[in-house]
């Protein structure tokens, strides 16, 4: 439908720049020197002639400029998928101050270049103009959340006294720790201060598991939903929706990372691989599996502990037991005490990536 009437609309404009065309052929000197026929019977030939050439040639075009616009919609549409609301708002607010900025600096220039040529004057001011546009909406979009930042602390400070407060670092949230749901019962402690930086990479990564087909990614990415709602409302911590993003960067990971650095931050995880390349690059990291490890009882070899062998070891005659806080402990000949309680005494404990490990032997 849309299709017919752009075409119509076409043709009709074609044909409107024929009727135009014929008008000034009929007018012209040339015209009325030609004696071939009368002046009637030239200025239909000539009317009926160029509109149904323009007629022809604005149907021809009509579906090749349709295809060519419905591209140009596609490829604006797809390329403004990614920008958010406030980086169009600056981006305007940029523009705007690059033009009013070459206004008035080029005011004075343009006088004189247009004393010299003023077609030259003209072609000059637009492409200073347009090169300003250009770098105004580039520089207000990358200084975005250095903009919003400054304007908040005034907010915050003006026309108030300064009072000395504790700076507060940001805490970027990994997907992982987001699904692995401990952060909320860690803020509720009160052993982590906001704010909490959730970024819009990691909302879409979040939305992508809960809508796997597969029902155990479904569940684990609806639980971080459900998770983060949770933070947002019953929690008095400050979250933080960051907005922006790397488009240069494909992982997630390393996305995370860069703002980590961008925002002077750390980043919240449980993921083994992560915490190893932020290592690498310097950027702190609080790891939840690695909290959970430090804050586990302390046991040292000579120890006496009451234990339940609950299965069977990897080795041959060992036995399997847990502490409370889930510390493995091998039983070594514990096999035949299956399912009983025992008095061991610990031989020694291997401290692990993946956590503690204790060993232990039957008080004799």
């Amino acid at each position: 439908m849309v299709k017919n009437i752009f075409r119509t609309t076409i043709v009709i404009l074609g044909l409107v720049i024929g009727g135009f065309l014929s008008a000034a052929v009929v007018g012209s000197e040339y015209f009325k020197h030609i004696t071939i026929a009368s002046d009637l019977v030239k200025t239909i030939v000539v009317y009926v002639f160029l509109l149904i050439l323009f007629g022809i040639i604005s149907f021809l075009i009509s579906s090749t400029l349709y295809k060519g616009i419905e591209k140009l919609i596609n490829i604006v549409e797809k390329n403004t998928q990614k920008i958010t609301v406030s980086e169009i708002l600056f981006g305007i607010l940029g523009a705007t101050v690059a033009l009013i900025l070459t206004t008035l600096f080029l005011a004075p220039i343009s006088r004189l270049f247009g004393e010299i040529n003023q077609v030259l004057s003209s072609v000059v001011f637009i492409v200073i103009n347009l090169v300003a546009v250009i770098v105004g909406v580039n520089l207000s979009i990358k200084k975005k959340d250095d903009m919003l930042l400054f304007f908040k602390n005034f907010k915050k400070d003006g026309g108030k006294e300064k009072k000395s407060k504790t700076k507060t670092t940001a805490k970027v949230l990994d997907t992982s720790v987001i699904i692995d749901g401990r952060i909320f019962d860690l803020c509720q402690t009160g052993f982590i201060e906001g704010p909490l930086v959730i970024p819009n990479f990691v909302l879409d990564e979040l939305r992508h598991v809960s809508d796997s087909s597969d029902a155990l990614k479904r569940n684990r990415g609806r639980r971080g939903l459900d998770i983060l709602n949770k933070i947002q409302k019953e929690l008095t911590i400050e979250v933080e929706n960051w907005e922006g993003d790397f488009p240069e960067i494909a992982e997630v990971d390393i996305k995370l990372l860069k703002l980590a650095q961008k925002l002077g931050g750390k980043v919240v995880t449980n993921d083994y691989n992560l915490n190893k390349v932020a290592e690498f690059q310097g950027v702190p990291v609080l790891n939840i599996n690695e909290l959970a490890n430090a804050i586990k009882s302390v046991v040292l070899p000579g120890e006496e502990l009451k234990l339940t062998v609950v299965k069977d070891g990897k080795e041959a005659g060992q036995g399997v037991a847990y502490l409370d806080d889930g510390t493995m402990i091998v039983v070594e000949g514990g096999r035949k005490f299956m399912g009983e309680q025992i008095n061991a005494i610990v031989t020694s404990v291997l401290q692990t990536a993946a956590g503690r490990m204790i060993f232990a032997k039957q008080k004799n």
